[in-house]
């Protein structure tokens, strides 16, 4: 018994000089996420930030700035954000839930799918298939009517939001169907990346298909029922149009008007707020067997770079495997991270949007991400000690 006592008090000596108690302490994640915060708003267009967080079982929301300058109006858990593109993972995400319930394929040809032959949709007499819609190697242009893309290669311009408005002032299905026909399809399919909106949208109509409902009402109840999701929204109703947050375009220092609806509205009209954006992110580390399966990389085109449902997968040193996608309207951009290594989810979104607004936001994301590796380290350290 002295002799266990004693290596017993030998350990607590040893432990006690193991401690890393001469490092810096790691930030935790609340700071480091007003850290990110600040860094962000000192770009000199930003007005404001939401970001939030899940690692590890919790999760933290930081608003800052002011959605309108001078007007003091910070973001709150209400306020509701265009998130562009990450709509994108949202299809994918009902995709690979149809996928998973058996009753769809991925290597089924989208024509089968379509009101009519569209014997366009094909290269070397190989049909454009599915699993080329979500990983944006179909060959589909980006964008429907087709002068988008020509207006988009301007993106800065002050002029480009009202363009995009006229396009889509009456632009709806019927039309989509019509330009549809029109288009060429480069190949080889399923080898090159094109990034493609077209695609998305077919992917929401092929939903509606399979589950004989709207694409909507089959997001809101999916979204509803997995993930307790009631504040993401197509469309707003009239009660809450004011809640959606104002944003600015380039450098124009006057609020520009919200992206316009496309045909079906899952290539990047999703809204949110940040209280359900938690919920998503905790969906996508909730090994979800659709999330799993949505996850999956179908597409591989560098070492470090392949493509699942819409998601982009990266490899890194400090990230290890993660899944990210941006999102960007005409005043407003984002970004989401799930990074599985350490059980964590990163979604940032500002209220304005222009050629430098991406990298801004992945310069205020190191912060985050530096911390919780910091975090990491020191009790994987102790961890060891003990």
């Amino acid at each position: 018994m002295i002799r266990l006592s004693v290596a017993i008090a030998g350990m607590g000596l040893l432990l006690a000089f193991c401690k890393p108690a001469e490092a810096a302490p790691a930030p935790d994640v609340p700071t480091a996420m007003k850290q990110a915060a600040a860094s962000l708003l000192q770009s000199k267009l930003l007005h404001a930030t939401s970001i939030v967080v899940v690692y590890r079982g919790k999760e933290f929301i930081v608003h800052e700035g002011e959605l309108e300058t001078g007007k003091a109006n910070r973001p709150t858990d209400a306020t509701l954000y265009e998130i562009g593109s990450i709509s994108k993972t949202f299809a994918g995400l009902l995709l690979a839930n149809a996928v998973i319930e058996g009753k769809v394929k991925l290597d089924e040809p989208v024509q089968q799918y379509l009101p009519s032959g569209y014997s366009n949709l094909q290269s070397g007499g190989e049909p454009i298939r599915l699993r080329h819609l979500i990983t944006h190697t179909s060959g589909l242009p980006g964008m429907l009517p087709l002068q988008v893309n020509t207006v988009l290669k301007d993106f800065t311009d002050h002029g480009t939001p009202g363009k995009l408005n006229l396009a889509y002032a009456n632009y709806g299905q019927p039309q989509f169907w019509k330009d549809l026909h029109q288009v060429d399809i480069e190949g080889p399919l399923g080898k090159n990346y094109a990034y493609s909106s077209v695609g998305t949208e077919l992917v929401a109509h092929v939903l509606e298909r399979i589950y004989g409902e709207p694409y909507e009402s089959l997001l809101a109840k999916f979204l509803a029922r997995e993930a307790g999701m009631h504040d993401v929204r197509l469309r707003l109703p009239a009660d809450a149009v004011g809640r959606l947050a104002p944003g600015y375009h380039s450098d124009n220092p006057v609020p520009t008007s919200p992206m316009p609806q496309l045909p079906w509205g899952a290539a990047g009209n999703l809204k949110a707020t940040m209280p359900d954006m938690v919920k998503y992110l905790r969906l996508q580390l909730s090994g979800h067997p659709a999330v799993s399966e949505s996850h999956k990389p179908l597409a591989r085109f560098e070492d470090d770079f392949s493509i699942g449902y819409f998601w982009n997968i990266g490899q890194s040193r400090q990230l290890g495997t993660h899944f990210v996608h941006h999102g960007g309207v005409p005043r407003a951009q984002c970004y989401a991270y799930i990074v599985p290594k350490y059980e964590l989810a990163v979604f940032i979104i500002t209220n304005q949007s222009g050629n430098a607004t991406a990298k801004a936001m992945e310069g205020a994301l190191a912060h985050i991400f530096d911390a919780v590796e910091s975090m990491e380290q020191v009790v994987e350290t102790r961890v060891k000690v003990l």
